[in-house]
């Protein structure tokens, strides 16, 4: 499914007409074109270094009485900075644009001033390169607007640290290599030095006037990509996006919990917006929020905005503002089709993740023909013995809790701690009282399996945790909900949300009579992929229950930005080399625990 809705004014009014929008049209323009200056700038760079012709031609108009453009050189150097410099002035960051209106504008002056003499008036080239600069230092001026994004306060001194060292390593490096390879005698340290420094600008003849250094080109090509590499680390460090705040704070906890005691029923992944590495952005009313998290440089928000749906533009209005601001790239994981629709309308467009799985109680039954494999393993799991305790967390005692953390803990697959979108992130915390879990016991009394979830509204629960020993009794999960569907009406509970299905409607519809190649493909290679990750059978193992499927998805700004998204969201969701968050620990205080269980916001 896919949702796509024209953006209105904030204001309600109409669009303006063709005329009043032609300077901001005008200004994007501009912008725009300085990006494309450097990206074309990049390659040309790189084609110099790669091709010896081209090398020389350029180095040739660029030295004596012939000048260049704007960062047009032989080098990788000048590739990297090109190259990066695009990449940050697409993001319209404001220290980018002050950074090549410095560099590009003094060199403009300069050009101009050398342009009053003649013998640089007589190459036509210079004249070319004179109005390719200035036609980039006019784009710069009148973009200017659209470069608004912000650094980070800490970004200079990284970035001085990250050179030190940089160059530190890499000048270390190389004049080691031209003191072992240099094929020429009588050389001294400082000749060697200087040699590496200006190898390190250019792999032309900018440091053949080193009479008593000669080293091998191989040598000289691996100083230009160290020095170019410490360049990019720089470049990153000076241009980094901010870091998003790591901590819930108390108060927009506590604002967030009554938003959700009065429009807690809407959303089934609502609860999990009390995540505390989340940070919250409330509308102006304050009658709605969107909470997100900043992961390699994306405002990764996930489920719907919490709160009043009438409020919800604001808060979206809000969040976007401030991922503009911080050149961050917004995405939401998992929202509904309501909540798509509303981010649509705020310019965003949509794509289908998958579907939650959504058992209603009164509609739950194991009688029946297509509950027949459900009811005999929930009688098989019964009959060996083992039982499912229902309690609420604030119903158990503090040393029975640190039990279940610790058996938490110990059953995990793996070191690192899954889930962002459907993951509270915490176990046994003082203020989720109100969540749910499920004990699973042999006849001795041994726990082997455990599933907690947490609050939907007042008559709902939305499934956060589940763990088993590796050496349970198979269909100890189903056994247990079951349990919980069966006896639901004791905790007042309506409705229950599984798991997500990822891809759910293509294993369905691809297996249909009639199915189309492309679809039939697409459904072969997510069986295929089902291999190592867990896409099918997720999908197979809420089936089971009958359940309501509710679509779920993506929104994004730009389709460009997908992959970007996709590894954001794959090391949230703590698939791809997160760093290890803190095992569950005893119930603490209520800041204590805040404290502890804050993973680090991640930010390329």
């Amino acid at each position: 499914m896919h949702l796509r809705h024209p953006t209105p004014s904030r204001d309600g009014v109409p669009s303006p007409t063709a005329p009043s929008r032609l300077r901001p049209q005008l200004r994007q323009g501009a912008a725009s074109a300085t990006v494309w200056y450097l990206r074309l700038l990049a390659v040309l760079n790189l084609a110099a270094v790669v091709s010896v012709p081209f090398r020389a031609e350029v180095q040739e108009h660029n030295v004596g009485e012939y000048f260049t453009p704007y960062l047009a050189t032989a080098g990788l150097i000048s590739a990297a900075l090109a190259f990066f410099l695009a990449v940050v002035m697409r993001r319209r960051k404001r220290a980018a644009w002050i950074f090549n209106l410095f560099l590009a504008g003094g060199l403009f002056t300069l050009y101009t001033l050398a342009m009053t003499q003649e013998a640089y008036r007589t190459h036509v080239t210079n004249w070319g390169s004179l109005l390719l600069t200035g036609l980039f230092v006019a784009a710069l001026l009148v973009g200017r607007g659209e470069f608004r994004a912000v650094g980070d306060r800490s970004n200079p001194k990284l970035a001085l640290a990250a050179g030190a060292g940089g160059v530190l390593i890499s000048g270390t490096v190389g004049t080691l290599l031209v003191a072992v390879t240099n094929k020429l005698p009588g050389a001294t340290l400082t000749d060697e030095i200087a040699y590496t420094l200006l190898r390190g600008i250019s792999v032309g003849p900018l440091a053949d006037r080193f009479d008593a250094v000669h080293a091998p080109r191989w040598v000289d090509v691996l100083i230009n990509i160290l020095i170019a590499a410490t360049f990019l680390v720089v470049l990153y460090a000076c241009f980094r996006a901010p870091h998003g705040r790591s901590l819930l704070s108390d108060d927009d906890e506590q604002r967030l919990r009554d938003l959700l005691a009065r429009h807690g029923e809407r959303d089934s992944l609502g609860y999990f917006a009390l995540r505390r590495d989340k940070t919250a952005i409330f509308s102006p009313s304050g009658k709605a929020a969107v909470t997100y998290m900043v992961v390699g440089g994306v405002s990764l928000a996930s489920g719907d905005p919490i709160g009043d749906p009438e409020a919800w533009p604001g808060a979206i209005d809000a969040w976007l503002e401030e991922a503009s601001l911080h050149a961050w790239t917004p995405a939401v994981m998992g929202a509904s089709e309501e909540a798509g629709i509303i981010y649509a309308r705020h310019g965003l467009d949509a794509l289908e993740l998958g579907d939650e799985a959504i058992v209603e109680i009164a509609d739950f039954t194991l009688e029946g023909r297509a509950m027949r494999i459900v009811r005999q393993s929930h009688n098989r799991v019964r009959r060996a013995g083992y039982t499912a305790h229902i309690r609420r967390h604030e119903d158990i005692p503090d040393d029975e809790m640190a039990q279940l953390i610790d058996k938490a803990d110990h059953w995990r697959d793996g070191p690192t701690e899954r889930g962002f979108s459907m993951a509270l992130g915490r176990l046994g915390d003082p203020g989720d009282g109100r969540c749910v879990m499920l004990e699973c016991r042999d006849a001795d009394g041994e726990p082997h399996a455990l599933l907690s979830f947490v609050p939907w509204g007042g008559h709902g629960l939305s499934l956060d945790l589940m763990r088993r020993t590796r050496a349970c009794e198979n269909g100890l999960i189903e056994f247990m909900v079951v349990e919980l569907l069966l006896r639901a009406e004791e905790l007042d509970v309506r409705q229950v949300s599984l798991n997500f299905a990822m891809f759910r409607s293509v294993f369905e519809r691809g297996a249909r009579l009639g199915a189309g190649p492309m679809l039939r493909l697409w459904r072969s290679m997510l069986t295929f992929f089902s291999r190592w990750w867990q896409i099918e059978s997720l999908y197979r193992a809420n089936a089971k229950y009958r359940p309501v499927w509710e679509p779920r998805f993506l929104l994004f700004a730009k389709s460009s930005d997908i992959p970007r998204i996709g590894l954001a969201s794959a090391r949230a969701e703590g698939f791809l080399t997160p760093p290890p968050l803190p095992a569950f620990r005893r119930r603490r205080s209520s800041s204590t625990s805040k404290a502890e269980s804050a993973p680090v916001t991640y930010n390329l």
